[in-house]
């Protein structure tokens, strides 16, 4: 399906420009007049992380001549690993600064916009309406949602992209033209059952492929070339090193958003309604159980405290005194005979999250006595013990 090009041609090209994108030039499928769209298109990137990193990067190298970048987070030493529009030297700065500077490197001709914010139901119609086209590379439900619905209303297309461990999937989203993120994904998995990359990791190499992927369908847009992953899903498996192609179509019952939800976390659920009820009166910091820990050892408390994330985690940090018991095998329901019967039970795992879903199933099984440690170990290393390494 060739569509009519997103974006009208600039007027011209410097020599300086000409001379830097000749090798576009001369594929005649751009040409001159592709680069000029080029020049006058303006995309936002939302997130400058994992797949913002390699896309910023390449379309600055392309000549888009306006780039907006949407991140509030600062760079952490764990971002290197795959976020490469960040260096050493960018660690506690803030990741939008960061990849503009990066950008300006790679293409001074470029005029980035920075958005240091959080997106959310306040400020993204007004964000969108200044650009041509998104590219959303973010990693929660709640902001592909919000991002989606923005789209719709604004009758903006967008490419996504998302990935996880050796996993990617791309594909493009414009209702007036195909399919949108809902016809592919109605509702947002039940909260805990798809972990974040943050839980479960993800191969730094991936975000190249994705991410170059993504910019290829900016591109093609912009300039009205080839045919856009419009109403189709790529799914990338690097394990196996395949590409597979799934169609999207429509739902013919679906509606398309008119207006934007008041709660995006909320239809997205964080939580579970029952992990928030238990979590609720039955949730102790990091401060009270180094309290608790120190009190064990002397003899005047006794617990046990059970760490539900998976192995290899475990290998990266934990908090002394605690033994791994997988979330996975107390869904499985073959972790509670491991458990003391004449013991308060206290979860932990990175965050709190999945320890809270866990606490559903012990207040469940009737282990009313049994907490867990908000913040996790993500908390224990910045508040208690800093020598141990984060991720």
């Amino acid at each position: 399906m060739s569509l009519a090009p997103l974006v009208e041609p600039a007027d011209e090209l410097t020599v300086d420009e000409v001379r830097r994108y000749s090798r576009h030039l001369i594929i005649p499928d751009v040409g001159m007049a592709g680069q000029k769209r080029l020049k006058n298109a303006k995309v936002l990137v939302i997130g400058a992380g994992g797949l913002g990193s390699p896309a910023l990067l390449y379309l600055a190298a392309a000549g888009v001549g306006t780039l907006g970048i949407i991140d509030f987070d600062t760079v952490d030493e764990s971002n290197l690993q795959r976020q490469v529009i960040h260096g050493q030297s960018d660690i506690g700065k803030s990741k939008a600064l960061s990849a503009k500077e990066s950008v300006a490197e790679i293409n001074p001709y470029v005029h980035v916009i920075l958005h240091e914010e959080r997106l959310d139901v306040d400020n993204v119609l007004d964000i969108f309406a200044d650009y041509d086209l998104i590219l959303d590379g973010t990693d929660n439900f709640a902001t592909r949602y919000l991002v989606n619905d923005a789209a719709v209303i604004l009758g903006k297309p967008y490419v996504w992209g998302s990935i996880y461990r050796f996993e990617g999937q791309v594909s493009v989203f414009w209702a007036q033209e195909g399919p949108q993120y809902r016809d592919l994904y109605p509702e947002p998995p039940p909260p805990g059952m798809v972990p974040s990359c943050a839980e479960g990791g993800v191969l730094g190499v991936l975000c190249a492929s994705i991410g170059s992927v993504m910019v290829n369908e900016a591109i093609k847009l912009i300039t009205g070339i080839g045919d856009p992953l419009i109403g189709r899903l790529l799914v990338f498996d690097a394990l196996e090193m395949r590409w597979t192609e799934l169609k999207i179509r429509r739902d013919p019952n679906g509606e398309p958003p008119t207006a934007l939800l008041e709660d995006y976390e909320a239809f997205c659920g964080v939580l579970s309604d029952d992990a928030a009820d238990a979590a609720a009166d039955s949730t102790i910091s990091v401060t009270t159980l180094a309290g608790w820990l120190k009190e064990r050892e002397e003899g005047t408390r006794d617990f046990v405290l059970v760490d539900v994330r998976e192995p290899n985690e475990y290998e990266i940090n934990k908090i002394p005194g605690s033994v791994l018991i997988p979330k996975g095998e107390f869904l499985a329901g073959n972790a509670l005979e491991k458990l003391p019967q004449d013991k308060q039970v206290v979860l932990q795992c990175k965050s709190g999250a999945r320890s809270a879903e866990v606490l559903a199933i012990l207040k469940g099984a009737g282990l009313e006595d049994a907490v867990h440690v908000g913040g996790g170990v993500v908390a224990w290393v910045n508040q208690i013990d800093p020598s141990q390494p984060s991720y």
